[in-house]
């Protein structure tokens, strides 16, 4: 474990309080000499102090997520519960592993309950999708133009189950850029570039075209495993909104590949649907017509969220990830979570709340009858190969529990 507080004295006695559990300790009070502990040492965890002088924590959480640490991190400090707490959402929504919110004085206890976990939720190293220091490089237009042109880009896909009885309900195409010298590049890096270069149709046919010859050719087998209705959730941006043939292009590649259009689910963030509301109207109300279903996605992070759901024909409510991730210890978040559903129901919308991470949050989403949820802790998105797999070992798992 890796301490980093500003202060000797608590920085040294939480690093003996380590030691006693039987654990090798470092502790350090600067930043140079933290990052060149990271870099040399690798440490599995991290106690990270927030109110420092020089360099904050969160200045500090932001260098680890662009170093791609996979630590679990804990984050101590005497600020107020709200102040941790939104520091934790900020360290999530970077990628980072944020195992606890430990409030000052540290104690035995929280130091046992952190090193504790452990648990099916928390992603060992071989299950984690591998990012290079590389991977956070500048990309350029031409670097994407490349990967379109060398059909670069892979797809994983994320289960989605229903929370009541914890079935398999569907999936969530996600797109991964396999670049031949960066390594993986996740999408959160080239979507955005491709937006602006006015790339992002071609991707968007590449993972169109992709994601539903995979889906049809797992028909037969989601049929054995008792999945005969799944859906499959396709991310969409706000430039694919001004595309007038997008619709009728896509109700004909499903009417190829032998896939209902009712089980095809568009994906949409708030903040692109904000962006012109007349042409998503005219594309959410289109495709409504064929069939297809459409989802707001990160739901509760923009600004006129009430005002989209009275105007647009959505079928679909997802819940942002940072309300999930953080349930299990704000009361805010599950406020939040709760007074979505309500809504979406009393409007005859379904929702899925994303980033569900602990048996917890899982419960309590259960509880207030939400419909579906997504996350670590249900499964890591997977590659084509091992959705079948995955398939297959919870059908066996169902049936050895019928027993």
């Amino acid at each position: 474990m890796l301490i980093f507080d500003d202060e000797i004295a608590i920085a040294r006695s939480t690093a003996l309080m380590v030691q006693h559990l039987g654990m090798d300790a470092i502790s350090v009070t600067n930043p140079e000499a933290f990052f060149q502990a990271v870099s040399d040492w690798r440490p599995t965890h991290i106690i990270l102090d927030l109110i420092m002088p020089g360099m904050d924590g969160v200045e500090v959480l932001q260098s680890l997520a662009k170093q791609g640490c996979t630590a679990s991190i804990a984050l101590s400090s005497s600020v107020g519960k709200r102040v941790l707490s939104a520091a934790q959402r900020s360290a999530s929504e970077h990628g980072l592993r944020i195992a606890e919110v430990l409030p000052k004085p540290l104690t035995l206890a929280a130091l046992q309950s952190f090193l504790a976990d452990n648990d099916e939720t928390a992603p060992s190293p071989d299950k984690r999708e591998k990012l290079t220091p590389k991977a956070f490089e500048p990309i350029t237009m031409a670097d994407v133009q490349a990967a379109i042109d060398g059909k670069q880009f892979r797809l994983v896909y994320q289960p989605k189950i229903d929370c009541a009885t914890q079935s398999l309900k569907g999936f969530e195409t996600l797109a991964r850029w396999e670049h031949p010298e960066k390594g993986l590049i996740m999408p959160d890096r080239f979507i955005p570039l491709a937006e602006r270069s006015g790339l992002i149709g071609p991707i968007t046919d590449q993972v169109v075209d992709l994601s539903l010859a995979w889906f049809s050719s797992i028909a037969g087998v989601a049929s054995i495993a008792g999945h005969s209705d799944l859906s499959l959730s396709i991310n969409i941006s706000a430039r694919t909104l001004g595309s007038r043939d997008f619709p009728d292009d896509l109700e004909l590649i499903c009417r190829r590949t032998s896939i209902p259009c009712e089980q095809v689910i568009l994906e949409v963030t708030e903040t692109a649907a904000m962006d012109d509301q007349l042409a998503a109207l005219d594309m959410f109300t289109r495709l409504r017509m064929k069939g297809f279903q459409v989802s707001i996605d990160d739901f509760g992070i923009g600004n006129s969220s009430l005002a989209l759901l009275a105007r647009l024909p959505f079928s679909e409510i997802k819940v942002d990830k940072s309300f999930a991730m953080t349930a299990s210890k704000s009361k805010e978040s599950k406020a939040i979570i709760k007074s979505t559903v309500d809504l979406s129901h009393s409007l005859d919308l379904l929702v899925v709340t994303e980033g569900v991470e602990d048996r917890e949050t899982l419960e309590y989403l259960q509880s207030i009858g939400c419909d579906y949820a997504q996350g670590y802790f249900i499964a890591r998105p997977l590659s084509g190969e091992q959705v079948v797999h995955w398939m297959l070992q919870q059908n066996e798992n169902r049936a050895h529990r019928l027993l």
